[in-house]
């Protein structure tokens, strides 16, 4: 059962994933063993899947992103979604209600890389392409109740 000191330990691994249990139980004023076993439970119970870094892609070379909708052709569903797990400029896609059955993110390099990408969608389905001005909301935690 997951309570509100589970959602503490949450939002401060949310805001530094690299903190130490020794810094996490002296701010959730806590023992580090107690700590320790806290986030033990909740990998565990999948509450907690992993300890990813938040890169800044413009120091790998990505000028751009794109949010590109793609509605399959027909019966070209499940070749669609192959293709766009092996996209790797693909770094995020969900696929949704309404009439396009996927929305993906794509970091690029220059606005080239995207007409050869979606070149490589032509045949598979019809996209539709906005190119991310700004990102006033980064991903961040949903409000947790124990």
């Amino acid at each position: 059962m997951k309570d509100w000191i589970d959602v503490q330990l949450l939002g401060l691994l949310a805001s530094d994933a690299r903190s130490s249990i020794a810094e996490l139980a002296r701010q959730l004023k806590m023992s580090g063993p107690s700590v320790s076993e806290r986030l033990k439970r909740l990998e565990e119970q999948g509450a907690i899947r992993g300890y990813t870094p938040e890169l800044d892609w413009r120091q790998w070379g990505y000028s751009l992103q794109a949010m590109v909708r793609l509605r399959p052709l027909p019966g070209q569903l499940k070749a669609l979604e192959a293709r766009i797990v092996a996209t790797a400029q693909i770094t995020e896609c969900d696929k949704v209600t309404g009439e396009d059955c996927y929305i993906a993110r794509l970091l690029l390099r220059d606005i080239g890389q995207l007409d050869e990408i979606l070149d490589g969608f032509a045949e598979l389905a019809s996209s539709s392409t906005s190119i991310v001005k700004a990102s006033p909301v980064l991903r961040r935690l949903p409000p947790l109740q124990p």
